[in-house]
């Protein structure tokens, strides 16, 4: 079920309908969103709600064993469990036919002629994401920085809440967990808002992302000999709003679902092409899982309180695995080991740098462009199926060929749409979204009717899923 599907409204109208009459009801309430949040999921792969409800009840009871144990050495016996458990599911579902593969190549390059049968696994939508969401709940508990829940009913929905389960942001148990204590109060504002997030959010996914996707970038993709130098180079930069448009217009979208629902979600992105430098890239992009990495990877592993040597090898371990945590394949090992290695010249020249010094807009321009460039081509490796595919779109990208058939006007004004909407300065947005929200209710209605019958024509007959999901 797409967010952006008609299937999808009607849902959620019934959703938002029920939950506000019956608000007053604590547990009724709660039980309602439960129970949609489980139909979402069921509309992918009914068998699989089954997977994510043991996933809830393993965890729950196991912080309960982690905040009740009389001594700290049983406290870290239950934790390594839940780590085992938790990370043994997900690399079973997501790795197991990952390591057959290279287990194979590595035989054959031996000269072993057996090979290892590989199975298809279906890989259930969203489970990195409530994976990690769960693992930092635990981890809280074992840390003593939050309290284990009592309420079954509370965790569950903390796990499963629809609008962020399959696609983040990744959700923190002492952010959310609160917020369902609380009996929640309908204000004309919020639901304002989020409307306009939803909007917002929509407009990237379809009027920018899926044009992008449909009409250059998957075309290129799929055979990148066929196009010229030109070409691949627009369709390069094309994928880089494609895939930003795509993720954050999810984000938005579910920001605003829960905003009109009484619920507040983290901000997952903000402008994240407009940094100096990758670590700048990493606290505007994907903030939930870059600061989850952080608090539960990168700091444990020493962070930055050792030699220098030391903190180079945290980072790139951190950017190692987060890669990986994107998906099975030894491009997404590459593309995390190039931010891992950027990271690392950064924090290099950060060292090394008099804290006066102050670079000239110049210079700043000359970063921002140096960054963006270089994300662009760690893009490439992260979008290529394999690394020998990503090899041959950079032959093609280097050739020299400047042809353009396929730089059409969709193309053009999608990608112009795109970085237009990056580059705004944000008290625009601001600006926009507070005339939006002073309109009267007929207006409103009249605006997102306005933008529902532009998308569904804009949208045509072929369905363009989240990039994100198949994470």
């Amino acid at each position: 079920m797409l967010f952006d599907t008609t299937l999808f409204v009607w849902f959620f109208v019934c959703v938002f309908s029920g939950f506000w009459l019956i608000a007053r009801f604590k547990t009724l309430r709660l039980v309602w969103l439960l129970a949609a949040s489980y139909i979402f999921y069921a509309s992918w792969n009914p068998t699989l709600v089954g997977l994510i409800v043991t996933s809830t009840a393993l965890d729950f009871w196991i912080a309960q064993r982690i905040y009740h144990a009389p001594t700290q050495r049983l406290r870290k016996r239950w934790l390594w469990f839940s780590l085992a458990t938790n990370l043994g599911v997900l690399a079973g579902f997501k790795y197991t036919g990952f390591f057959l593969d290279t287990f194979n190549d590595a035989m054959a390059v031996m000269g072993s002629t057996g090979q290892i049968p590989v199975p298809q696994i279906i890989l259930p939508v969203g489970i990195s994401f409530y994976t990690f969401q769960t693992l930092s709940y635990t981890i809280d508990v074992y840390r003593g920085r939050l309290r284990a829940s009592d309420n079954f009913l509370h965790f569950a929905l903390f796990v499963a809440f629809f609008p962020q389960l399959v696609a983040g942001p990744i959700v923190r148990a002492s952010d959310f967990l609160p917020q369902l204590l609380r009996e929640p109060v309908y204000r004309p504002r919020g639901h304002s808002i989020g409307l306009f997030l939803v909007c917002a959010g929509l407009i990237k996914k379809v009027a920018i992302a899926n044009v992008l996707a449909l009409n250059l970038v998957d075309r290129i993709w799929d055979n990148p000999d066929l196009y010229s130098s030109l070409e691949v180079f627009v369709g390069m930069h094309a994928y880089a709003f494609q895939i930003y448009c795509d993720f954050s217009g999810y984000s938005d979208v579910a920001i605003g679902l829960a905003l009109m629902l009484g619920f507040y979600l983290p901000e997952n992105f903000r402008r994240p092409y407009l940094s100096r430098d990758i670590a700048e890239f990493w606290r505007r992009w994907h903030i939930s899982l870059s600061t989850w990495l952080r608090d539960y990877l990168y700091i444990p592993l020493g962070g930055n309180r050792g030699s220098s040597w030391a903190t180079y090898r945290n980072l790139a371990i951190t950017m190692l695995l987060g890669g990986l945590w994107h998906g099975a394949s030894w491009t997404f090992v590459i593309w995390g080991a190039g931010h891992g290695i950027a990271l690392g010249v950064v924090r290099f020249i950060q060292r090394r740098r008099d804290p006066s010094y102050e670079p000239t807009l110049a210079r700043q321009i000359f970063a921002g462009i140096l960054t963006f460039e270089f994300v662009n081509l760690l893009w490439v490796v992260f979008r290529a199926p394999t690394w020998s595919d990503a090899q041959q779109f950079l032959g093609r990208l280097f050739e020299g060929s400047s042809y353009a058939p396929n730089l059409t006007l969709p193309v053009f004004l999608a990608l112009s749409a795109g970085i237009a909407m990056h580059i705004t300065p944000l008290r625009w947005k601001d600006g926009l979204m507070e005339r939006f929200v002073a309109l009267p209710a007929w207006a409103k209605g009249l605006a997102v009717a306005a933008v529902a019958i532009a998308l569904q024509h804009i949208k045509g007959a072929d369905a363009v899923p989240f990039i994100y999901f198949q994470f």
